[in-house]
């Protein structure tokens, strides 16, 4: 539970940051709404791989019938700047070693957890996925498939622990 915790704190603040990123993006440019651009981005950025870019579009598009093609240019390229730094550089590194669940299974997760549940269910796929980690772990006939879908430092422990029995 305390990685869940962590995941959830750390997602937060990122997220937070990167609306206020956007926010300030969109205002700079002279588009309309920029309060709603930054609410949009935060809430969207809890939603792995995919949440940013489904909160960029909307703003792209006002941004070419509002401004034209160059605005929409420069609103693009300000969100792919935002989310490679925020994504790609500040989040990883605040998540340290990780959640304790591999890429691929984030991934996975979100489009299995999408399916059962919709749109809430894409926001909630990491922490729904760890949780099920954490039910699989508990128990010594099922902690094997924690394992395979934790990260590679879960599965080298595991063998660590395993060699000296």
């Amino acid at each position: 539970m305390q990685n869940l915790g962590r995941y959830l704190g750390i997602k937060t603040v990122v997220s937070a940051a990167t609306g206020l990123c956007v926010g300030i993006l969109t205002w700079s440019i002279g588009l309309d709404f920029p309060l709603l651009w930054a609410m949009l981005a935060f809430l969207l950025n809890y939603i792995p791989t995919i949440g940013s870019i489904i909160a960029a579009v909307p703003a792209i598009l006002l941004a070419l019938v509002q401004l034209g093609p160059g605005a929409a240019g420069a609103t693009a390229m300000g969100f792919a700047a935002i989310n490679v730094v925020f994504g790609n550089v500040i989040e990883p590194r605040m998540m340290g070693y990780g959640v304790g669940i591999s890429p691929l299974v984030v991934f996975v997760g979100l489009v299995f957890w999408g399916w059962v549940f919709g749109p809430v269910g894409m926001l909630l796929s990491v922490p729904l996925t760890m949780a099920l980690k954490l039910a699989l772990e508990s128990d010594e006939r099922t902690r094997w498939i924690a394992i395979f879908i934790g990260s590679e430092r879960d599965a080298q422990h595991a063998l660590k622990n395993r060699s000296r029995l």
